[in-house]
Order: C-alpha cells, then sequence, then structure tokens
C-alpha cells in the first residue's frame, strides 16, 4: 500500500475487486450521493469520458459516458445497474482538500453586467464554494451535503473540506497563450459532435480516444452541421462580447471586451473553427452543461475543455452533425393604413355681380 499526493491531495491506493453499479431502490432524497454511481463518476472523469459534474446521482451523462466507454472498449453497453466495470483504480471515493491563501487570488467580486466586468482586469470565482466545485468537478449541493455540518458560505484559509477524488482542475497552472503549440502526430484525429445527443468525441481512426458533454446552440441559434477545421486554440482568452453578435450573428460597434478569467463566458480555453464566430470553449456555468443553450458555439466545463486541448491540435477536422438552424422569425409588418386622399377643394362659386355692374357693364 502506498499513499499519491496530487496537488495537496492525498490518498491511499490499494487494490480494490471489480466493483459493479449497485444502485439502491428508492434512491436516497438528493443531494445525497450513492456511493458505487460516485465510484463509477470518478472513474469515468478520470478516463476523459465525462460523465458531467461529478454527484453521485444518476443521470443522462453518467449512462452516455458509461455506454461510450463500453463500446470504445469492445464491452457491451448496459446500464448503470448492471455494468461489470473494474474500478478498482478508484482506490477511494474521497479526500480531503484544506483552503490556502493563495487560492483567495481567485476568489473575489463578480459583478453580473458585461460593462461592469468589462472594467475588471480578471473575472473570478464568486466564493471559495464556486472555486471548489470546479476544481472538483462536482456540484455544489453535492459538496454542501458531504461537508454538513461544515458552513461552506464561511470558508477561509486553513478550513479542511471533504472532496471527491478527482484529478484537480488546476487554474493556476494555466498562463495566457494566444495559440498552443501544434501537434503534427494529432493532425489525423478527429473531433466528432452530435448535437443531438449533446456529446463531443475525439477519434484517432476507429478508436475513440475521449468523450464529452457539451451544450450546443438551438434554434435559429443551433450549432450549424458541417466539416470544419480548427485555426487555433487560445488558453485564458478574453471574449468580445457584442450583444448584436450573440443573437444576430452581425458584428456591432456596441461591445464590450470581457477580461480573462474562470468566469469569463468562454471559460479558460476557446478552441476556434474554420466558421466564424463558431468555436468549442470552456463556460462560467458547469452546472447548466447540457440543459440550457448557447449562442451557437459548443461549451464544455473549465475542467473538460482543458484537459481536452491536451488531445487535439490545430488543423485538425471537426464534423457536427445535428439540425440545421431554425430560420429567424420573421415579424410580418403591421399593414398600412389606407389613407383617403384629401377631397379635391369646391369650385369656385360663379362671380355674382351686383346690379350696378349689370347694369353699367361694370
Amino acid at each position: 500500500m502506498k499513499t499519491q499526493f496530487i496537488h495537496g491531495i492525498s490518498f491511499l491506493v490499494v487494490s480494490l475487486a471489480s466493483v459493479s453499479g449497485a444502485i439502491p431502490n428508492p434512491l436516497p432524497k438528493a443531494p445525497e450521493p450513492v456511493e458505487d454511481i460516485l465510484r463509477l463518476q470518478i472513474f469515468l472523469d478520470s478516463q476523459l469520458f465525462g460523465p458531467g459534474k461529478v454527484d453521485g446521482r444518476p443521470g443522462e451523462f453518467t449512462t452516455k459516458a458509461l455506454k461510450r466507454y463500453q463500446s470504445a472498449h469492445g464491452l457491451p453497453e448496459t446500464d448503470l445497474a448492471s455494468h461489470t466495470l473494474d474500478l478498482s483504480s478508484v482506490a477511494e471515493t474521497y479526500s480531503t482538500y484544506t483552503i490556502r491563501q493563495e487560492d483567495l487570488k481567485f476568489v473575489g467580486d463578480l459583478p453580473s453586467r458585461p460593462s461592469e466586468q468589462s472594467k475588471k482586469k480578471f473575472l473570478p470565482y464568486d466564493s471559495v464554494l464556486e472555486f471548489l466545485t470546479e476544481r472538483f468537478h462536482c456540484s455544489p449541493e453535492f459538496l454542501v451535503f458531504i461537508n454538513r455540518p461544515l458552513k461552506m458560505s464561511a470558508l477561509k484559509p486553513g478550513d479542511e473540506v471533504k472532496v471527491p477524488a478527482v484529478q484537480p482542475f488546476v487554474i493556476e497552472d494555466l498562463v495566457e497563450i494566444a495559440s498552443l503549440p501544434e501537434i503534427p502526430e494529432y493532425q489525423a484525429r478527429v473531433i466528432k459532435i452530435d448535437t443531438r445527443e449533446k456529446l463531443l468525441g475525439v477519434w484517432d481512426g476507429e478508436k475513440l480516444l475521449a468523450s464529452l458533454p457539451i451544450t450546443p446552440g438551438s434554434g435559429h441559434l443551433a450549432t450549424p452541421p458541417g466539416t470544419y477545421r480548427i485555426l487555433g486554440i487560445s488558453q485564458l482568452p478574453t471574449f468580445r462580447w457584442d450583444h448584436s453578435v450573440l443573437e444576430y450573428g452581425v458584428r456591432s460597434g456596441d461591445f464590450y471586451e470581457l477580461p480573462i478569467g474562470p468566469n469569463n463566458p468562454v471559460g479558460v480555453m476557446w478552441i476556434g473553427l474554420s466558421r466564424p464566430g463558431i468555436g468549442i470553449h470552456g463556460t462560467n456555468s458547469p452546472q447548466t452543461i447540457g440543459r440550457s443553450a448557447s449562442h451557437g458555439c459548443m461549451r464544455t466545463a473549465n475542467w473538460d475543455v482543458v484537459r481536452l486541448a491536451k488531445q487535439i491540435t490545430k488543423g485538425m477536422t471537426v464534423t457536427i452533425e445535428g439540425p440545421k438552424p431554425d430560420p429567424r422569425p420573421v415579424v410580418a409588418a403591421a399593414p398600412k393604413k389606407t389613407v383617403p386622399p384629401p377631397a379635391p377643394p369646391p369650385a369656385p362659386e360663379p362671380e355674382r355681380k351686383s346690379w350696378l355692374r349689370r347694369l353699367f357693364g361694370k
């Protein structure tokens, strides 16, 4: 038996037998986690077959991640309760993390309006709780539950919290890079996106290397299907917030340049495609991945997009399948009121001469 230390997290590495997905019926009341589901989520997350947020609860993306992992490894696809994956690599489902003073430089005031955000130099987490949920790929409700009765809204340096034993997202390791270097050996890889399934896959020939949940656009802002190429990958990007672009796809002169940070609208990574304005990127709302719609791009959690960027390179092909954007609704103009032409002026009455004029011809 040995102990591993990863970014301040220690956990025991021991050999466990294969763990199947025993799901109690009925489920405990949310947000109480189910141990076997939590273990499976941590395993899938470590293999870059993203289950979405880690919370120990059954859900759409955990099931999809399981089936994609099984298919990629030549295993029969099953539901959560009957899988036979060997989860012995997940030695412990929980670890601990001690809040550090240096963590607080990533937490601060976060205005809600783009006009106010543009005045800042960095868009931070709005609380230590948000910092922890992103660092450990989990939902806030789950983290609050497993740390009862600790008051998560009042965390300070020195406080120790219980966290899921995932590989942490370490934001302090990121630096601004306008374009990540190309990796020639990845050029033949392909990203395949299914906007109906809300899944992104990285393929190397016939082998699926990674699968992540995404939020695509919908309606008249649906992500456009087609075949594109990656033009560049930016780490810690800024974002040009332009309401006209977001709603209508047309640039205007009324915009705000938003600074870098985990709460930038495109998160900590921008993967630009050969379709203007369309890309794959991180997010400032990881809890809504797969539920709310984007403005045409494909967003995924910051903890996923930084790992995705290590599997891809500039020049790669990206194929997108899914419905085309709906035609924008045309608002019929109100019928013009018919205004009758003005009546012609009355004809002048014949001049009536007085008897004197008739008499004297004047």
